[in-house]
């Protein structure tokens, strides 16, 4: 049985009046549902609107949510991470960052339960993929996010594609989510306020620019010489460094959207200077930002090697060697360390 997000305006037209319902309460429904972030209760909407038998038949056959949150974990930071079980099987983590701005939080959500990218240094990875997501459990995390936000007086102001799993591996659903997310007649977060990120998936990329959805683009480089990237991210076989900086930069000149390169820093495997310098090369002429992400320590990856966050000197080294380039670059501030807030650590505990 589907919920209501899994519906968008023209999808619920059609299918009211198979229900023997009026098509003209789409709207309205679709308002009040995400106005009260999915928490509708169809006894509590104004029967003179709606009519009681209306109400009462929606009840029956649109269920509000399929989704709820098994665990719930928050940092001494402001970070709540959120384990989301699905009437359909399986769990998925969704995670809200405070803002340096007291009213305002980003959300991140997963795309996937699991992931098949087996990234040395990520524990989403660590149980393989289980399944794709489908549009409205992509949704109803961003519901969950904005309801928990809510809660701690803050608005959700940004989503980003970051969670569990490879978002242009599950593409066609991640785009139907990202609609009813931004559409001002849903989810109405904008367009400009979600991000993708991918692991280098360059079919993607491209298919992401000619969805022309007005989104950013993250790309999880974390290497800047194949040798190294083969090693951490395996998918680095299949597209190579230069096809997906290649591929970014496409993105950037197609959509005008300026990319994120984003690289998690790891002790002695692609912190040194050499390193730093072979980035900003990669990054000359191209308008783009680094995003540099100290580790958050998931213990053993799957070679059964152990990564470790470099210390704040040798960030600040790389940091320094990229600005100094004209590379336009930032350190990310680490989040919820003392929850295990890394992709794929709530769910696999």
């Amino acid at each position: 049985m589907n919920a209501l997000t899994d519906y968008d305006l023209s999808s619920l037209e059609a299918q009211l009046p198979r229900w023997g319902l009026k098509a003209a309460h789409a709207a309205r429904l679709l308002r009040a549902y995400y106005d009260a972030s999915g928490r509708i209760d169809y006894a509590s909407l104004e029967a003179r609107r709606y009519g009681r038998a209306t109400l009462d038949k929606l009840a029956v056959e649109l269920p509000p949510r399929q989704s709820e949150v098994r665990t719930r974990h928050a940092s001494a930071d402001g970070t709540v991470k959120l384990l989301i079980g699905f009437a359909r099987g399986g769990a998925a983590e969704a995670v809200l960052m405070p803002s340096f701005r007291e009213d305002r939080a980003a959300g991140c959500v997963s795309s996937q339960i699991g992931c098949a990218m087996r990234c040395d240094f990520c524990a989403s990875t660590r149980s393989g993929l289980e399944r794709d997501l489908e549009p409205g459990e992509i949704v109803e995390q961003y519901l969950h996010l904005r309801e928990t936000a809510a809660a701690a007086g803050r608005r959700l102001t940004s989503l980003v594609f970051m969670g569990m799993g490879e978002p242009m591996h599950n593409l066609p659903n991640v785009i139907a989510a990202i609609r009813l997310i931004a559409d001002a007649r849903t989810g109405a977060l904008g367009w400009r306020q979600i991000t993708v990120s991918t692991v280098g998936v360059v079919a993607g990329i491209d298919a992401l620019a000619d969805a022309n959805l007005n989104v950013h683009l993250a790309v999880s480089l974390h290497a800047p010489d194949d040798a190294t990237r083969s090693r951490i991210v395996p998918m680095n076989r299949r597209w190579n460094v230069a096809d997906i900086m290649a591929a970014a930069r496409r993105f950037e000149q197609r959509t005008d959207r300026i990319p994120t390169i984003e690289y998690c820093m790891l002790e002695g495997v692609n912190d040194s200077d050499e390193q730093a310098n072979l980035l900003a090369d990669l990054m000359r002429g191209f308008r783009a930002h680094v995003n540099l992400i100290p580790y958050n320590s998931i213990g053993a990856g799957l070679s059964g090697i152990i990564y470790r966050r470099p210390d704040e000197e040798r960030i600040q080294r790389f940091l320094g060697i990229l600005r100094n380039a004209g590379v336009v670059a930032h350190v990310r501030r680490t989040r919820g360390d003392d929850v295990n807030a890394a992709c794929g650590q709530l769910a696999g505990r």
